[in-house]
């Protein structure tokens, strides 16, 4: 049986491929134990979708599952708006649109294509400061679409004590699993 990568893996490896093994260490656990600050405001920020409290409409999917067979991906989504063909993530807070943030929502528009919807456009929604940042389609964007099929393929291939890995100050003083890694610089 093949493994499907969760949509979230895609942001958390860009982030620090070594993360996503720290995160599973800590699989059974309660979050308290190893969430920070941001991570904590993130999940409150987050409740309506979890929660599946946002909206009763029944034209939204709220914290639905989702598959790529092609891609191999599993997850969640935020809202996808039925009627508009509308992919809207939620954010706590973005100071910059990083390239997890439009893979995840990849993941998302290839997965609910192929469960049939017609995925018209995508949002990221910045709830801090209500502001809305439009993510051209993968079709629209190549290169970004490129770069996602490579992250994958990194994803599958990466290996924690075969992959060269050089660890990045400002990522690892952010790591909330810095205290359990062997290459960081804090």
């Amino acid at each position: 049986m093949e493994s499907y990568i969760p949509i979230s893996f895609l942001n958390d490896f860009i982030f620090c491929p070594r993360s996503i093994y720290f995160h599973q260490l800590y699989g059974n656990y309660r979050e308290e134990v190893y969430h920070d600050k941001p991570q904590t405001a993130g999940r409150a920020a987050h409740a309506a979708v979890d929660e599946k409290t946002y909206s009763t409409s029944k034209h939204i999917l709220i914290g639905t599952e989702v598959y790529s067979e092609k891609y191999k991906l599993h997850g969640k989504i935020d809202i996808f708006d039925i009627s508009k063909g509308l992919i809207w993530e939620r954010k706590r807070e973005i100071k910059v649109i990083y390239d997890g943030y439009v893979f995840q929502v990849y993941a998302h528009y290839h997965a609910l294509t192929e469960m049939g919807y017609e995925v018209k456009s995508i949002i990221i929604h910045d709830l801090t400061h209500n502001k809305n940042y439009p993510i051209p389609l993968p079709a629209e964007d190549e290169v970004m679409q490129k770069k996602f099929e490579k992250l994958i393929v990194a994803i599958n291939s990466f290996d924690l004590e075969r992959t060269e890995f050089t660890p990045n100050k400002n990522k690892c003083m952010r790591c909330i699993y810095s205290n359990l890694c062997d290459k960081s610089l804090c």
